[in-house]
């Protein structure tokens, strides 16, 4: 049976301990989708939603969100992140947009799942600012892109096909 590091040696669940590890510069970039109608789409460029600036209230909670992980998701180490940014690429074309997180710190352990929380979290945030128009919208396509630092070194996600 493989070594759990949320288990110790009786199954019982635990945080990770990293005391012993360096601290190094960590980054993670995450992105996911959100789909909506053609009309949901253009009130949210036209800033005409009646909940006010959807992409800025997004954009707060995403960051707000990755701040809050460790609440969020058990066993997950409270982190003091350097830098969170939350980013909106809307396309006309299909009446989505991207969203992608960067989360970046001086520490001992990763900060895959801060930028994973700020995308779902901007995702859902907009779902909450219009689901009176379009109750269809769809959040999709939440992935890590990269990571930097630790021991593990570099990932980025190959292209999909």
């Amino acid at each position: 049976m493989p070594k759990f590091t949320h288990l110790d040696d009786k199954g019982r669940v635990r945080m990770v301990d990293v005391t012993g590890k360096n601290s190094t510069i960590r980054s993670a970039i995450a992105q996911g989708m959100i789909s909506m109608n053609k009309d949901t789409f253009e009130k949210i460029e036209n800033r005409d939603m009646k909940k006010g600036n959807v992409l800025e209230t997004a954009r707060i909670a995403g960051i707000m969100a990755a701040k809050k992980t460790a609440e969020l998701i058990p066993m997950c180490h409270p982190l003091n992140i350097s830098h969170a940014q939350v980013d909106f690429f809307p396309d006309q074309k299909t009446f989505s947009i991207r969203i992608v997180s960067e989360i970046r710190l001086t520490g001992k352990t990763g900060v895959e799942m801060e930028a994973l929380t700020a995308v779902t979290v901007a995702a859902l945030t907009i779902y909450d600012m219009c689901k009176s128009h379009d109750r269809s919208m769809k959040i999709s396509d939440v992935v890590l892109l990269e990571k930097t630092g630790g021991k593990s070194g570099i990932y980025q996600r190959k292209a999909s096909k």
